[in-house]
C-alpha cells in the first residue's frame, strides 16, 4: 500500500497559518526572511530528516512543497539537504488557497488512485520514530475489520516529546499530545480523493474512525522561534536538558544525534 507523505516547506499558501498577513507579499517577506530560514534549514538537517532517512521501512514518498518564488540558493540548499533521501520530491507552487493546494498535490501523487493509501502530514521541524511507517503498516494491516467500508481512518499515536535544540543542544519533556500533526496518519480507500488534507488534524476523529495507539513515543515536536502553532495561546512546557538515557534514546528512536544538533545550531 502506497505511503505519502507531505511537508509544506516555507510554501506561501492563501490561508494555513496561525500568524496573519494582509498580503501575499507580505507573507512571503516573512517566510523568505533570511534568519527565518536558516533557523528552519537547520531544524530540517538535524531535526526532521535524519528520522526520514533512517526509516525501517524505507518504502514511503515524500513531497516538500515550496513556493514558486522560493530564493534560487535556498533552493539549493534544499535539494542538497534531500540529496541522500530518494524518496523525497520537491513541489514548487505559485500562492494559492493553502487545502486546495496541497489535496491536489496528494491526489497527484498517487500511483494508482483506485488502490487504498497512507496518508501523513510532516512539518519541517518535527520528528517521528524511525519505525513510523512500519508501524503505521503494521497497525493498518491489523485493522483489517475496521477499514471494511470506510471511507477514511486515522492512526493516532499521541506519546512523545516536545524539544528545543540550539547551539547548547536538545532541551526536552515528555508530553500525551493527541492528534498531533506528527505520527498521525490517515488510511484512504481506494477510488477515494478525500485526503488527509481535506480536515484540521485536530478535528479527524470528527469525521472518520481514530485508532489511538499511546504506547511507545513515536514523535518529537519541536518549539522554536518560528513556530506557527506556537503562536497565540500556545502551551508553555519546561524542558530540561537530556541526560545520557534521554540523548541515548533520541539516537536510537528518532536519528535525533545531541552533538550534531550543536554543530548544526553552532555553524
Amino acid at each position: 500500500m502506497q505511503a505519502i507523505g507531505l511537508c509544506r516547506f516555507s510554501y506561501p499558501a492563501l490561508g494555513g497559518f496561525q500568524v496573519g498577513h494582509d498580503t501575499t507579499e507580505e507573507r512571503i517577506a516573512y517566510l523568505y526572511d533570511d534568519a527565518r530560514l536558516e533557523e528552519r534549514f537547520r531544524l530540517l538537517e538535524a531535526v526532521a530528516l535524519p528520522c526520514l532517512k533512517a526509516q525501517s521501512d524505507p518504502d514511503f514518498s515524500m513531497i516538500f512543497v515550496i513556493g514558486d518564488q522560493f530564493p534560487d540558493h535556498h533552493a539549493r540548499r534544499l535539494e542538497s539537504l534531500l540529496a541522500d533521501l530518494p524518496q523525497a520530491v520537491i513541489h514548487r507552487e505559485p500562492p494559492r488557497q493553502h487545502r486546495e493546494v496541497m489535496k491536489e498535490v496528494l491526489n497527484a501523487a498517487r500511483i494508482n488512485p483506485k488502490e487504498p493509501c497512507l496518508q501523513f502530514r510532516y512539518d519541517d521541524d518535527d520528528a517521528v520514530s524511525v519505525d513510523f511507517i512500519a508501524r503505521l503498516r503494521r497497525t493498518v494491516e491489523d485493522s483489517a475489520g475496521l477499514l471494511a467500508g470506510q471511507r477514511s481512518v486515522a492512526f493516532d499515536w499521541p506519546k512523545g516529546y516536545i524539544a528545543e535544540f540550539g547551539q547548547g543542544g536538545i532541551r526536552a519533556a515528555e508530553v500525551f499530545r493527541p492528534l498531533n500533526v506528527a505520527a498521525l496518519a490517515m488510511y484512504v480507500k481506494g477510488g477515494s480523493p478525500v485526503t488527509i488534507m481535506n480536515f484540521a488534524h485536530e478535528k479527524l476523529p470528527r469525521f472518520m474512525p481514530c485508532v489511538s495507539l499511546p504506547d511507545s513515543a513515536m514523535f518529537v515536536r519541536s518549539h522554536n522561534g518560528s513556530n506557527d502553532s506556537r503562536q497565540g495561546l500556545a502551551r508553555h512546557v519546561d524542558v530540561a536538558p537530556l541526560d545520557a538515557e534521554g540523548e541515548a534514546l533520541f539516537r536510537t528512536r528518532f536519528a535525533i544525534d545531541n552533538d550534531q544538533v550543536r554543530r548544526v545550531f553552532s555553524a
